[in-house]
C-alpha cells in the first residue's frame, strides 16, 4: 500500500455538520456493516467483502451503477475511521470520517483528499480543483452527512436523491 502522504498530496475537501444524536448512536450507524444502504442518498447497494473494523472492505454501488471499493485504514470506536475509496483497479481517494464534540454539541465531518490531479503540483491543480472538483464534492458530502442526520432523526432510510440529484452519482 502506498504511503499515506501520497494520498494527502491533493487539496482536501471537508464538510462538517452538527448531528442531533449522542456519539454512541452516531458511531453505531456510521460503523454498521452495510450502513450506506440506510443513510446514503446516492447508494444503490452497499455490501461488505469483509467487515472487521480496521481491515474492513466493502463495495458502494451508486444509483448510476458506478462501483467503488472502500478499504478501511484506521478504525477508532466513537471517534472515526479513514479509508481509501475508488474503482477496483483505479485511482483511490483518501477519506477521513470524524466525530467530535464542541460546546455540548456533536458533529460529524468527512474530509476527502481526491485522487483528481494528485500527480500535479498544487499550483497547477488549484484552479481545476476549485472549478471542477470542490463544488461537486461538497454537494455530495453535504448530502451524505445530511442522510446520516435524516436517518438518526427519522429512523428510516433516506430516500434516493433526497437532497437533489448529483451529476456524478445519480442515474443518468
Amino acid at each position: 500500500m502506498k504511503e499515506l502522504n501520497y494520498y494527502k498530496r491533493t487539496w482536501p475537501i471537508k464538510v462538517e455538520k452538527e448531528i442531533n444524536a449522542n456519539i454512541k448512536d452516531l458511531w453505531e450507524i456510521i460503523s454498521r456493516e452495510g450502513n450506506l444502504n440506510h443513510v446514503h442518498p446516492f447508494c444503490k447497494d452497499n455490501y461488505s467483502i469483509s467487515w472487521d473494523g480496521i481491515n474492513s472492505i466493502d463495495v458502494l454501488e451508486y444509483l448510476n451503477g458506478l462501483k467503488f471499493i472502500r478499504e478501511f485504514m484506521t478504525w477508532e470506536p466513537e471517534i472515526g475511521y479513514s479509508l481509501l475509496i475508488g474503482t477496483k483497479n483505479g485511482k483511490k481517494s483518501y477519506v477521513v470520517w470524524e466525530i467530535s464534540s464542541k460546546n455540548y454539541k456533536n458533529y460529524l465531518s468527512i474530509t476527502v483528499y481526491p485522487h483528481f490531479m494528485r500527480k500535479y503540483p498544487k499550483i497547477i491543480s488549484y484552479i481545476p480543483h476549485k472549478i471542477m472538483v470542490e463544488p461537486y464534492l461538497k454537494k455530495y458530502l453535504k448530502s451524505v452527512i445530511g442522510g446520516i442526520d435524516y436517518y438518526l432523526k427519522n429512523r428510516k432510510n433516506v430516500p434516493s436523491n433526497y437532497f437533489g440529484q448529483h451529476e456524478w452519482f445519480s442515474e443518468k
